[in-house]
């Protein structure tokens, strides 16, 4: 089983190869782009721009080539992106700091396209608080957003991670290793595995990510250089997600309803299944939405909050001598971190084009 932490180990090691390549002085205008997406609820779009067209619509807007590939392994897509074979890929807020960030590939997060409102949760057989899960056994996929809500939620009942014992699970395993064990009492997943494990007779969802909200974000993150040296890349991704976007909106249109039942069959239910997991998905339909959120300064608390776990948890490199390791920069200016090593961007610029119909 690969753990999370040897992919980040892995991408921090092979990245500092890899980083001088695709730093923004070296990247150059290209015509051709890879994009890796994963099976999430929040994500689901980005296979149905590649299957209806709709991104090739907009990339031949701007005479460019744009694939759309689905990994089946998170992490494992997260890793190739920051090894390079990806201009842009999905990934959560804290993953892309801990991961290609700290890995010193210099990445800027494009879409913030939704926060989790409850599709991640802590699961328990035994108890029905969130105060039970003391002593007891978690499996979650390590050092993931996963292991960053439970440590918010013990934080929140005045527990610490050591009044539990953390066991990794990927996150391919987490339905078949709680619904099938005894053994396995207590769980922290997102959905659709989320749904599927709180299903189990007898379990309880006694904490989820409404109750910490905007802090598990969802985004498209692309090469900065890359960005920088082929505009039309940025433009081409954000024109195809708005167009879904505008698709989702409308649900009793024939359109609508078709894009969302596709999404839902590619996830893996049914479309009332995946209009629940919507239910519980803060999704920025508008890039006014998306930009007001890269912009806020909520998001500059947040991402404090998670740098310093980050940090804590040895995410930031072996190197890190502090949670200021990685520099992060916020549109306006705001720079946390080391601003002599700025390598993950929160961008509104493009969003904001098309919130004004300038795409």
């Amino acid at each position: 089983m690969r753990t999370l932490l040897k992919n980040v180990v892995f991408g921090v090691a092979f990245a500092a190869t890899v980083a001088a390549a695709q730093s923004p002085s070296f990247a150059a205008e290209k015509k051709n782009f890879r994009v890796a997406w994963s099976i999430y609820a929040g994500w689901m779009p980005w296979g149905y721009a590649a299957d209806s067209g709709i991104m090739k619509k907009w990339a031949d807007k701007y005479g460019i080539k744009v694939e759309i590939v689905q990994i089946n392994d998170y992490v494992e897509s997260i890793n190739q992106y920051t090894a390079g074979a990806f201009d842009g890929c999905v990934m959560t807020n804290m993953d892309a700091l801990t991961i290609p960030a700290a890995g010193g590939v210099d990445t800027t997060a494009l879409i913030s396209g939704d926060y989790s409102n409850g599709n991640d949760g802590i699961v328990l057989k035994k108890g029905k608080t969130l105060k039970d899960i003391k002593g007891q056994k978690v499996n979650l996929v390590e050092l993931s957003v996963s292991h960053y809500l439970l440590a918010r939620a013990l934080d929140s009942v005045g527990m610490k991670e050591k009044d539990v014992t953390v066991v990794n699970t990927s996150d391919a395993d987490i339905v078949s290793a709680y619904s099938s064990s005894a053994d396995v009492t207590a769980t922290v997943t997102w959905n659709p595995q989320l749904s599927e494990v709180a299903k189990t007779a007898g379990s309880t969802m006694v904490f989820d990510s409404s109750k910490v909200p905007g802090e598990i974000i969802d985004l498209m993150v692309v090469n900065t250089g890359t960005m920088r040296d082929n505009p039309s890349f940025a433009k081409a991704l954000v024109g195809a997600w708005y167009e879904i976007m505008g698709l989702m909106t409308k649900p009793d249109t024939a359109e609508g309803k078709a894009a969302l039942e596709a999404m839902a069959k590619a996830s893996g239910t049914d479309l009332a299944g995946y209009k629940q997991q919507l239910v519980t998905t803060k999704m920025f339909y508008t890039p006014a939405e998306g930009a007001s959120f890269a912009a806020s300064p909520e998001l500059v608390k947040t991402m404090d909050l998670v740098r310093t776990f980050s940090f804590d948890h040895g995410l930031l490199g072996e190197g890190a001598k502090s949670r200021d390791a990685v520099g992060i920069l916020f549109p306006g200016g705001t720079v946390l971190g080391d601003v002599k090593n700025v390598k993950l961007r929160f961008d509104d610029a493009v969003m904001k084009q098309a919130a004004d119909g300038k795409l």
